[in-house]
């Protein structure tokens, strides 16, 4: 038999599966590999970037809604227009923690990814009285409705953690 083009059983001990990789092929994935995880590494360094940078973009954002608001003497607009881009902000700041964390070393956990997702849903219920047009009560029994589902699955996420092992 011969055993020189027969893939070898690779394990690692992060990895779950064997992984069959031809011998001839050993140091291309070894390179491949080594190419793939420090542009993985760039690629959060970008998004790390792009989100410092949406920070800066959305509090002066929130400082321009408050001045127009000021002086167009209309605060409830205004409020509103400026809660809208806090709660744009909040959602920048959960991607930015979860993006530290994963930086350290942990894994990226799905309930910062509710969270944006339910801060999404409270600014569109926010900004609703100040869209033009009728609103519908079916529109607004389906974002309620999302930010109650939302909600559920963010409280089973977080209990759910408690009993997996987190190696």
């Amino acid at each position: 038999m011969n055993t020189e083009h027969t893939p070898r059983r690779v394990h690692r001990s992060t990895q779950k599966e064997k992984v069959l990789i031809p011998r001839e092929l050993y140091a291309v994935n070894r390179y491949a590999v080594r190419a793939m995880v420090w542009l993985n590494g760039f690629a959060h360094i970008i998004i790390g970037l792009a989100l410092a940078v949406a920070v800066l973009m959305f509090t002066w954002l929130f400082f321009v809604d408050v001045r127009q608001a000021i002086s167009a003497h209309n605060l409830v607009h205004g409020f509103l227009n400026a809660l809208g881009t806090l709660m744009l902000l909040w959602s920048i700041s959960a991607l930015i923690t979860a993006e530290i964390r994963y930086l350290r070393g942990s894994k990226l956990e799905v309930d910062a990814f509710i969270e944006v997702a339910i801060i999404v849903v409270l600014r569109k219920l926010v900004m609703v009285p100040m869209e033009e047009g009728e609103l519908l009560p079916i529109d607004l029994a389906m974002w309620v409705g999302a930010g109650l589902m939302l909600g559920i699955m963010y409280v089973l996420v977080r209990w759910s953690s408690k009993f997996v092992d987190h190696d």
